[in-house]
């Protein structure tokens, strides 16, 4: 299967070709050729792309923002962050849903599920990537991968806070690094999320004790200012990003 000729729009390159051209990027010699050959492979996805969003919209009534492909910089860079071959890069195109809340994250992941034939989920709620959850849903359509992610409104807020903070201070915050106080403040943020979220889902899913069920009303109204108050501390958070500079 390695001499496979993938063919995408206009593209036409093999898998052996694909994973050569993975390996020169990660050295310090990249050649105009090959810089070439990267556009013409991540531009090859854009129709897949296209196709996917059309089914969210249309099919699904959800609301996708994205990008047909990633940058060339972003992906020579996870190439020598992460040991995997090029074509196994799963998120060159890529899609974001946003939702209120786990229950309607969790419906989504299932309209996906059932609109593709071919799927694969990564639920970053039970293993989070240095403090970043989601649900990312794997498409494969005509040969070629498209990932969506789906995210509710609070990991939203939380990514959207350490890629701030990765744009101001060190774009290695997204990735675990930076200063150790903002790493351990992104942390206890992430927990934060984890387990408000969990307590939405019981709440939401009524799994509760049945003495505790006339405290279901009071606890949901808690839950839903909660999650105002951390949308609100992370959007201070983001506006005086400026000041993680002096730590």
């Amino acid at each position: 299967m390695a001499g496979k000729i993938i063919s995408r729009a206009s593209v036409n390159i093999s898998n052996t070709q694909i994973d050569r051209l993975g390996e020169r990027l990660r050295s310090s010699e990249i050649t105009d050729g090959d810089l070439e050959l990267l556009n013409d492979y991540r531009l090859s996805f854009a129709r897949t792309y296209e196709a996917v969003v059309e089914v969210l919209r249309t099919t699904l009534k959800l609301e996708p923002t994205g990008r047909p492909a990633k940058s060339t910089t972003s992906i020579i860079d996870k190439l020598c962050r992460e040991s995997l071959r090029l074509r196994q890069m799963q998120d060159i195109a890529g899609c974001r849903v946003i939702v209120s809340d786990v229950r309607k994250q969790d419906e989504a992941v299932v309209c996906l599920t059932r609109a593709f034939p071919k799927t694969s989920v990564v639920d970053r709620r039970k293993t989070p990537s240095h403090g970043y959850r989601a649900i990312h849903v794997v498409v494969r359509q005509a040969g070629a991968p498209v990932e969506v992610q789906v995210r509710t409104e609070l990991e939203h807020s939380w990514a959207q806070l350490s890629e701030k903070l990765s744009d101001v201070i060190d774009p290695s915050v997204k990735y675990g690094g930076g200063p150790e106080l903002l790493r351990s403040t992104l942390s206890v943020l992430s927990d934060l999320l984890g387990q408000m979220e969990e307590l939405e889902r019981r709440l939401l899913a009524g799994e509760v004790r049945p003495e505790d069920r006339d405290s279901i009303a009071p606890a949901m109204a808690e839950s839903a200012e909660n999650k105002k108050r951390f949308k609100a501390l992370i959007k201070r958070m983001i506006e005086q990003s400026h000041l993680w500079q002096d730590v």
